[in-house]
């Protein structure tokens, strides 16, 4: 097996011999250098060709955050993982949002920081993003207003994807208040939560056993069933996760809170796609427009933002021209406004199957359509997204 060449930087307030002590070299893992002060090792990383960058700091650290940054966009298939002397508030969900693969607190023995390694590297080769190996979409959901029928939308969406012979999964991220498995007549008996407190490597014999399946063939990973037991999914357990599901399903639909949390945040930043569920409000409107400048600022690729709008057919006074007027785009689905929607709800019976001729189940056929040609196009030499533009 060839060696994982691997490139330290330190940043001040550590010393480069410490920080040396501490990884692991030989047996496959080489050191090409390790560098004091992380702007020297900016410029030596874009000169050295390396398989995986480590960055060391002492607490809670800009420069640590701008150079995974600026790395992750020079190479997103080269991992990154940080060690770090305590866990600052805060610092920990930067390192993650920045694009780091992994984070190790120190002192931590030479083994562990090994593993830490070598995860990060095996994780990228069986399917990271921008690995050159192709993974599946992971698309989230998003609703920045409550009682938009994001809900509705995700699971009728990950039942179509299934009736068409896809390998599709829900997350129910809603981590306090989900209604996925309400939605889809499922009964809660393990939760995201239990998942995340069995500790240890995720991988995808563990997930396989939390996930419950569908009679249209679709999974979910349901959310907890008290909201007193959200705590316990983190940041870095959605990374993981999401690493997993997009290696053993065809589709990854995440189902998010109405609000741009540190673990919807996460969601997006792994995210092939998001979808946008707006209503057909003023209020819902405005805030779909927020949502959008909200993915902007985050640098989201517009192109890979699909906008939903439900009750679509309301007679509220406002015309779809008006829609494009506040948002700015226009809405790439129309949902009617149907009253067998909410029945279906009730009923935990998505309405794709329970009133699959009509209007509105068409329209979230032709939802799932959009993702099916997009990845039909992809694998046929389409380019691949990149979540974040260009520096």
């Amino acid at each position: 097996m060839a060696s994982i060449r691997t490139l330290i930087a330190v940043d001040e307030g550590l010393e480069p011999d410490a920080v040396r002590a501490a990884v692991p070299s030989g047996d496959g893992i080489e050191i090409v250098g390790i560098l004091a002060g992380l702007e020297d090792s900016w410029s030596t990383l874009q000169e050295t060709d390396t398989d995986l960058l480590v960055v060391a700091c002492s607490g809670y650290s800009d420069r640590a955050l701008f150079l995974i940054d600026a790395a992750v966009k020079q190479r997103s298939d080269r991992p990154v993982v940080v060690l770090c002397e305590g866990s600052p508030n805060g610092f920990v969900r930067r390192v993650f949002e920045a694009g780091a693969d992994d984070i190790v607190t120190l002192p931590e023995t030479a083994a562990n920081v090994e593993f830490a390694l070598r995860k990060a590297i095996a994780r990228t080769q069986r399917g990271g993003a921008g690995s050159g190996v192709a993974t599946s979409p992971l698309i989230c959901v998003l609703g920045p207003k409550g009682g938009t029928g994001k809900t509705v939308t995700a699971c009728n969406l990950g039942v179509s994807l299934a009736q068409s012979g896809k390998n599709a999964v829900i997350v129910d991220l809603d981590l306090q208040f989900g209604d996925v498995g309400l939605s889809l007549g499922l009964e809660p008996e393990r939760t995201i939560a239990d998942l995340a407190k069995t500790g240890g490597t995720l991988d995808a014999e563990k997930l396989e056993a939390y996930l419950v399946r569908h009679a249209s063939g679709v999974r979910v990973l349901m959310a907890p069933t008290r909201p007193d037991h959200a705590g316990v999914v983190t940041v870095e357990f959605l990374r993981e996760l999401y690493v997993v599901l997009r290696t053993v399903s065809d589709y990854v639909i995440v189902d998010t809170p109405p609000s741009f949390t540190p673990e919807v945040i996460t969601s997006v930043d792994s995210s092939t796609d998001v979808c946008l569920v707006g209503m057909l409000d003023s209020l819902s409107l405005k805030n779909t427009k927020l949502g959008l400048e909200t993915l902007d600022l985050m640098g989201y690729d517009s192109s890979r933002i699909r906008l939903v709008l439900n009750r679509a057919g309301s007679k509220v006074g406002i015309s779809r021209e008006d829609v494009v007027a506040v948002i700015g785009r226009a809405p790439d689905v129309f949902v009617p406004s149907d009253r067998e929607i909410p029945r279906s709800v009730n009923q935990g019976m998505p309405i794709v199957l329970e009133k699959d001729r009509s209007e509105a189940a068409k329209a979230f056929r032709s939802l799932a359509e959009l993702y099916l040609v997009r990845s039909e196009a992809s694998k046929n030499g389409g380019s691949r997204r990149l979540l974040r533009r260009s520096a």
